[in-house]
């Protein structure tokens, strides 16, 4: 689903990515790690297409990045869902507009047809038609979160990315969150690339562990391996008393 090959960017002078590579297989979940400033949310926006790298090769949904016209970018971009951080509603549209502003901008005229396409995705993700009339100032963190997901799968993407899906939110509105994502990637078999820092999702939903740091990519395995990895960040990070106390946690509860 996504390829990089040897992926090195620069903003003018300064490194942000050095000779990165990794293959997200069909179905896999990835969870994207790194301190602030790694270059996390650059590599997604590469992904989507907002950004190019300098040198080496991208590729998503099979196409080589830099090979595809204007057109096809588009069409790619149609197959792929993005969960922004924070959710990035848009604030004067209520949740029912923000989950059809994707149909509507490949001019889908048919309001019937948009109507019952918003309509199943609410339901998917916990919404109802009342809460489809409310404005985004007007929802909760997990109401904001359940629509801008219900936004990113309006047009039913293969590849689904996600930035900081559970931040903000309390622990019973982040686990209510995890566990929705699990079951709609049980359900539509999407594959998954998220940027997260929470020690949960890594645990419970990632089938794969990706960290950032120094510029490079230091680890890229299931978490268990990842977690033998000798690196100051992967140390600090995953191996804290904190870290220790939720893995433990939830090995006895699946124990």
């Amino acid at each position: 689903m996504v390829t990089l090959e040897n992926i090195w960017t620069y903003f003018g002078d300064q490194l942000i990515h050095q000779d990165i590579s990794l293959c997200l297989e069909r179905g896999e979940i990835l969870g994207l790690v790194g301190a602030s400033g790694s270059g996390k949310t650059t590599l997604l926006r590469e992904i989507i297409g907002l950004e190019i790298p300098s040198r080496g090769k991208l590729s998503v949904l099979g196409e080589d990045v830099a090979q595809i016209c204007a057109i096809d970018c588009l069409q790619r971009r149609n197959h792929t869902g993005v969960l922004f951080q924070g959710g990035a509603l848009f604030s004067a549209l209520n949740v029912f507009d923000n989950i059809a502003f994707p149909l509507r901008e490949l001019v889908v005229d048919d309001e019937a047809l948009v109507g019952q396409m918003v309509c199943m995705k609410l339901a998917m993700v916990g919404l109802n038609a009342h809460d489809a009339m409310l404005m985004p100032a007007e929802l909760s963190g997990g109401m904001i979160k359940r629509a801008a997901l219900a936004r990113a799968l309006i047009l039913e993407p293969e590849l689904l990315l996600l930035d900081e899906p559970t931040s903000g939110l309390d622990p019973i509105a982040s686990e209510d969150f995890v566990t929705l994502l699990r079951q709609l990637h049980r359900q539509l078999n999407f594959t998954v690339m998220m940027i997260t820092h929470d020690l949960h999702i890594l645990k419970d939903l990632c089938t794969k562990v990706a960290v950032l740091a120094d510029h490079r990519l230091i680890a890229f395995d299931t978490l268990d391996k990842v977690l033998t990895t000798e690196h100051p960040f992967i140390r600090e990070f995953f191996h804290n008393h904190r870290a220790q106390r939720i893995f433990n946690t939830l090995e006895t509860a699946h124990g």
